[in-house]
């Protein structure tokens, strides 16, 4: 399935909450609290409270449907950070869809160990009558945020950019 494709199949179920309504804030503030902190205790348990069982994941490194994979894969992100953190700088809604931009800080705990990164991005989401995520599309620099701290891979990146 493809962004595209869930874009489509979203047309349908209109948005699901009415502007400012407590259901939406919640929603939103559920999501924030979530991604806010990849390492706080309870980031696993809170995965199924913020993501619906048929989301549609795409975080521009993986692509998945389902809240098992979904759940599998943020908990393994989890453990190979030592720090994770997402602030959430403004929100843009428009006919259901809301547009968080973000400054994400990582430091991983084998790649380029003690380095903190930060990158910048904006998700794409949209939430189901529940008021839980089906639909999380990134869209942001991987290549900085992540593939820059790959063994050889990031070194590469690195001096192609100074090329550039």
């Amino acid at each position: 399935m493809s962004y595209w494709e869930v874009l489509r199949r979203l047309e349908d179920i209109g948005t699901p909450f009415e502007t400012g309504s407590e259901e939406e804030n919640l929603a939103i503030d559920r999501f924030r609290a979530l991604l806010g902190d990849f390492k706080a205790s309870d980031f696993v348990p809170r995965i199924r409270q913020v993501y619906a069982e048929d989301v549609y994941f795409n975080d521009t490194l993986k692509t998945m449907v389902g809240i098992e994979a979904l759940e599998a894969y943020l908990e393994g992100s989890a453990e190979a950070l030592e720090v994770g953190t997402v602030e959430f700088l403004d929100l843009a809604v428009s006919n259901g869809n809301y547009y968080f931009r973000w400054e994400m800080s990582l430091r991983f705990k084998k790649l380029r160990r003690g380095v903190l990164t930060r990158s910048f991005g904006m998700s794409h989401i949209r939430f189901d009558a529940e008021g839980r995520v089906v639909l999380h599309q990134d869209f942001w620099d991987s290549a900085s945020g992540f593939f820059e701290h790959v063994p050889m891979a990031g070194g590469l990146i690195r001096a192609i950019k100074k090329r550039l």
